[in-house]
């Protein structure tokens, strides 16, 4: 007898759901369609483009009417490349406008298209710290045209990385909007991680970069309290600050402390942020806002551009000072405070050091922040969770 009702249990007992079926996963309710700023992957490509057009509609005009648009120094940009880039502006346009299914030619060109543009039109990004610098001290602009160009380009570059992302996830087959494999369209809640801290080895890794600034901050340092380093005399400088410098910067420079020397620990302190728990909720030094869960792109966003820019900086003034260093590149002649080649070649390594340590750093920590911050549909998370239930 015992053999029968062991078989009627196990007829009368359900069947475990597996992952493949649609009564797996609990669809939860929504409250409508997402915000906008959520559905970024179906307008971003839409707003390439139209950024496309205005942006090679003003490189066309300033190179038809001679506007003179700085690019290094004393040079300005010539009519040639402005309307170089207003062909790779319409370039964006024209390669990015959809969001339909591509064939295997058409992500091709995309993708080639993207791998040309982003370099190509990134490059601009790299005054981006720079005026940032010289609009917080309060010293001035040198150029209208120049912060416009910028202001043109920073939200292009922008928009050509959240392109890149969303067809690589396209590609993928991943979820548009949180770049998991799940079901579904992605337009219901979502779940965000627990706090974590970075790994230790990119915190160290974002240390070590950091280290980079200590050569330039000292240098800079002792300018300011009025020593001699480098061939430079602190007198000399400070007198160059004083007549260059206004407003804010020379207000922070008469209590010793230098404008860009309080700019880089700004940068130290975002790249804390990225790397602690304290970089995701808000401690309890910022009152009312204690407690609460910080947007993760409002540290991501200025950690990725000021990033970029000066790692391509950084880089750029290191790999000079080394071609300096082996004798393939001549020492710069001495101008300004300087009174030899040599210290202002040692400059150069210490600013390449410095930005690009600070650069590379910001990266580092905003790639490991952006992993662990990302959050998750949650009709993805609770298919990730259902072998586990399963299991048990």
């Amino acid at each position: 007898m015992a053999l029968p009702a062991r078989t009627a249990r196990t007829e009368t007992a359900p069947a475990l759901p597996t992952p493949s079926s649609s009564a797996s996963v609990p669809v939860p309710p929504t409250r409508g369609p997402a915000p906008w700023w959520r559905r970024w992957p179906a307008w971003a490509p839409h707003a390439t483009a139209a950024w496309g057009v205005a942006y090679a509609t003003a490189q066309t005009l300033w190179a038809a009417t001679g506007t003179a648009v700085p690019m290094a120094g004393d040079r300005h940009t010539p009519a040639a490349l402005q309307l170089l880039l207003a062909a790779l502006a319409l370039l964006a346009a024209v390669c990015l406008a959809t969001t339909r299914p591509l064939t295997r030619r058409a992500r091709r060109a995309v993708g080639g298209a993207l791998v040309v543009l982003i370099p190509a039109l990134g490059w601009g990004v790299i005054g981006l710290p720079l005026y940032v610098v010289v609009l917080l001290s309060g010293s001035g602009l040198e150029s209208a045209t120049s912060l416009a160009h910028l202001l043109l380009l920073t939200p292009g570059t922008a928009l050509l990385g959240m392109v890149a992302v969303s067809y690589r996830r396209r590609g993928r087959g991943l979820c548009l909007r949180c770049g998991h494999p799940h079901p579904g369209d992605g337009e219901g809640p979502l779940s965000h991680p627990d706090v974590s801290t970075a790994p230790r080895g990119t915190r160290r890794a974002a240390y070590v970069l950091l280290c980079g600034l200590l050569p330039w901050s000292v240098v800079k340092t002792v300018w300011l309290f009025g020593g001699d380093a480098i061939g430079v005399s602190g007198e000399a400088w400070q007198r160059e600050m004083e007549a260059d410098a206004t407003g804010g910067a020379r207000a922070l420079a008469s209590v010793g402390v230098d404008v860009t020397v309080l700019a880089a620990l700004l940068g130290v302190f975002l790249t804390l942020g990225l790397t602690h728990r304290w970089g995701q909720v808000f401690p309890r030094w910022t009152l009312l806002l204690a407690g609460r869960r910080v947007p993760r792109l409002l540290p991501l966003i200025p950690a990725w551009l000021t990033g970029f820019a000066l790692a391509l900086y950084g880089t750029l003034l290191t790999c000079g000072a080394l071609l300096m260093a082996a004798g393939v590149l001549s020492k710069p002649e001495p101008e300004g405070v300087f009174t030899t080649g040599s210290g202002l070649a040692w400059m150069v390594a210490f600013g390449g050091l410095a930005f690009g340590g600070l650069g590379w750093g910001l990266l580092v920590a905003a790639r490991s922040y952006a992993g662990r911050t990302r959050p998750r549909c949650v009709l993805g998370a609770a298919a990730a969770k259902q072998p586990s239930t399963q299991a048990s």
